[in-house]
């Protein structure tokens, strides 16, 4: 049965790498756990009745983006996403912090009044404050909101990266009274911090002192190097609640899910299977394939012979080969729903291998592989 409120258990652990499950109105997530990306309401290219048949249990919105399109007056009119997109799993919701990075030379930074945008649509000014950010994820009725945040780009700067710490507490205390008292749902905070490790404690402390329901790493996979990365986990991870879940943002290839793993992470989203499906780009147990490459010509294998997902297994390489090179939308389509179903089978795979006490055997075994 359900749990009427948010909720978080450790079930298994493996050194650092752990089994849990987080509980919502809307369903349980098992952990750790991967959310394809649904920035616009939907999964590129994917039924959402497929997105559910590869046993994914949450997916990822983005704030920002569905304030510009379809606006939150549509939204609302259907009580929330899930029913605009037909899918009724928990939805998590990034706060559009992540958009005052990549769309820097479209807004400006504020600390009292928040992010101060220019639709990169039709160039209407828009601000983003903390509040504004948790009112309209409150419309949306995500089931996991996040706090507002600047996520700066990679810099030595480290004047730069503490700034960034100092709006990004600001604004998530802020949020935090937004939010209001709602056990139904979780609020997490984003630590920031660069590659600074006396930073990241900084930022740490900061937000524990405000008490979040899950607490995510912000400010990784925006160029650093996968050793960069897992150092900053080795240095930061430890330091959480162990019970609450800890969220990745924006990561990664399998490699780096499995590193993260490693350093005691539960959550991840990336867009990777769903752009790399778009350019020919298949994940399979073997490693990575450019389907676009010509020995693959003649290849009759599909990529994974064991699905019945969709008939999957009935397309061959030298199919999907073919409609890459004459630029067919079907070849993104099976290629993003096999990357998506492979990569929650990889999930599956590490929960497995965690309870099984077998992790760092399947990790030295695929940490190379992609």
């Amino acid at each position: 049965m359900l749990n009427k409120n948010f909720s978080f258990e450790v079930i298994s652990q493996n050194k650092k790498a752990r089994v849990g499950k987080i509980n919502t109105p809307r369903g349980y997530i098992d952990t750790p756990a991967f959310m394809p990306v649904g920035t616009l309401g939907t999964v590129k290219g994917i039924y959402t009745d497929d997105i559910l048949k590869t046993g994914t249990q949450i997916i990822l919105g983005n704030t920002y983006h569905l304030l510009l399109r379809p606006g939150v007056k549509i939204i609302e009119k259907f009580s929330g996403i899930h029913n605009l997109m037909n899918w009724q799993k928990p939805i998590l919701t990034d706060s559009g912090g992540f958009q005052i990075m990549s769309l820097a030379k479209f807004n400006k930074i504020d600390k009292n009044i928040g992010a101060i945008f220019s639709s990169h649509i039709d160039g209407k000014k828009i601000i983003l404050s903390p509040e504004k950010s948790i009112q309209i994820q409150k419309s949306i009725n995500s089931d996991i909101l996040m706090v507002l945040d600047e996520c700066p780009v990679l810099t030595s700067d480290k004047k730069k990266i503490s700034k960034a710490i100092d709006v990004s507490t600001h604004w998530a205390k802020r949020c935090k009274v937004e939010f209001g008292n709602n056990k139904k749902k979780a609020l997490f905070g984003i630590i920031q911090g660069g590659l600074f490790k006396d930073l990241r404690h900084e930022s740490l402390e900061r937000l524990l002192d405000i008490n979040f329901d899950g607490y995510a790493i912000g400010g990784l996979a925006v160029g650093e190097t996968q050793e960069q990365m897992f150092k900053v986990l080795e240095n930061t991870v430890h330091l959480l609640p162990q019970n609450k879940p800890r969220y990745l943002m924006g990561v990664g290839t399998p490699s780096d899910i499995l590193g993260a793993v490693k350093n005691g992470i539960d959550m991840f989203d990336c867009v990777l299977p769903t752009r790399s499906g778009r350019t020919g780009l298949a994940f399979t147990w073997e490693g990575k394939l450019n389907l676009k490459n010509s020995k693959f010509r003649f290849d009759k294998t599909p990529l994974d012979k064991t699905t019945k997902l969709r008939s999957l297994n009935l397309y061959s390489k030298s199919y999907l080969n073919h409609l890459i090179k004459t630029n067919e939308i079907l070849a993104s389509m099976i290629i993003s729903l096999h990357n998506i179903n492979f990569y929650q089978q990889f999930m599956y795979q590490i929960r497995k291998e965690i309870k099984n006490g077998s992790f760092n055997k399947f990790y030295n075994k695929y940490i190379n592989k992609f």
